[in-house]
């Protein structure tokens, strides 16, 4: 069997579902400012062309709606250049990845939509709670499913060249899906990357893997209800090789996974590798397996992560952030992931008291605001 990625681009919108945590503000409705058209005569210059090869393939009205208020995306080249998973630690990952609000969500649409997972579970083999943990890692349970033209984003990336054939591989897709009649054009969003609905399908993954769960004639990942999203995360698993009955893996002090030196060890399964084909990131595969046995009613992990590069335990950081935040230096949030926010807060606090300006976390600084 031929094996397809869904998203061979790293993080996507993984990134977007997990932004707002790790002492970083949730973004204001709408997109970032970096994130609207903006005038690029090489860019412009670009579309002209493709449409122009397009037009072999697609009617002028079809290109005319996809293309219609589209535009240059200067912030998208900046976060294809910014993933997630390969900047943080497993520790930092897990601590936004399997948040106590994330785990707490997981558990409720599970029981909200007990009777539908149960039936994707029966056609596909994929357990409820994993299906879940995909939807709450992909877009916080349809929270930050992105309201980027699909259109504007793959065209921007594959004019930027750095994978631009893979980009405008994407883009035909987008088209192929508008001609489809699975979407109209002005709902035709997703992430930055391009990402689509629920689950963040790619397009090509989503001609290849998406179903019409619902049987209303749509595969509709986009729909408020998630059904069609659900399922298409569930067959995209069944058809790269997922095994029924089989988990993903486990904590094990004899694992050979070690992603984080002197962390947790993992044993893996043929699954968890097949959670890998939907997004290639060993910090994303655990992330989903332990959300899914948090979510099914398991603990934490048992084996605790060692102290950062300032001698900080998570625990250290917490403590830090909370107490940053009382003395009046908002940190934006008290999970133990230094971020941007808690950055600025340390450089803020040092200042106030006449220290080297660092934005570095310490011990002292722990002591101090305890």
């Amino acid at each position: 069997m031929t094996r397809i990625t869904r998203r061979t681009f790293g993080a996507g919108a993984t990134a977007l579902a997990l932004a707002g945590c790790g002492g970083a503000r949730v973004p204001a409705a709408g997109p970032a400012d970096d994130l609207r058209p903006v005038p690029n005569a090489g860019y412009a210059d670009w579309v002209a062309r493709y449409r122009a090869r397009a037009a072999a393939d697609f009617s002028d009205d079809l290109l005319r709606r996809a293309f219609a208020g589209t535009g240059y995306l200067p912030g998208v080249v900046a976060r294809d250049r910014n993933q997630v998973e390969f900047r943080r630690t497993l520790e930092d990952y897990l601590a936004i990845a399997v948040s106590d609000e994330r785990v707490a969500r997981g558990r409720a649409a599970v029981a909200q939509y007990r009777p539908t997972l149960a039936a994707i579970e029966d056609r596909y083999g994929v357990p409820p709670e994993l299906v879940t943990a995909i939807w709450g890692l992909e877009s916080f349970y349809g929270d930050r499913k992105g309201d980027i033209p699909v259109v504007s984003a793959t065209s921007t990336l594959a004019y930027d060249g750095r994978r631009g054939a893979f980009f405008e591989g994407q883009l035909t897709a987008a088209l192929r899906i508008l001609r489809a009649g699975d979407i109209p054009a002005d709902r035709l969003v997703g992430s930055w990357a391009g990402a689509m609905g629920h689950t963040q399908f790619i397009p090509t993954s989503f001609e290849a893997f998406a179903v019409d769960f619902t049987g209303d004639g749509r595969r509709d990942i986009w729909s408020d209800d998630p059904t069609d999203a659900l399922a298409s995360a569930a067959a995209y698993l069944d058809r790269n090789g997922w095994t029924r009955g089989l988990r993903w893996g486990a904590e094990d002090p004899e694992g050979s996974l070690q992603p984080q030196p002197g962390g947790p060890r993992f044993a893996t399964t043929s699954n968890f590798n097949v959670i890998k084909r939907y997004n290639n990131s060993d910090a994303y595969a655990i992330g989903v397996g332990h959300l899914s046995e948090r979510i099914a009613g398991g603990g934490p992990l048992r084996t605790p992560f060692p102290p950062d590069a300032n001698g900080l335990t998570k625990a250290d950081r917490v403590t830090l952030q909370e107490g940053l935040t009382r003395a009046g230096f908002d940190t934006g949030g008290a999970d133990g992931v230094v971020g941007p926010n808690t950055e600025a807060a340390i450089r803020a606090y040092q200042r106030a008291r006449g220290l080297p300006v660092t934005g570095v976390p310490s011990m002292e600084m722990v002591r101090a605001v305890r």
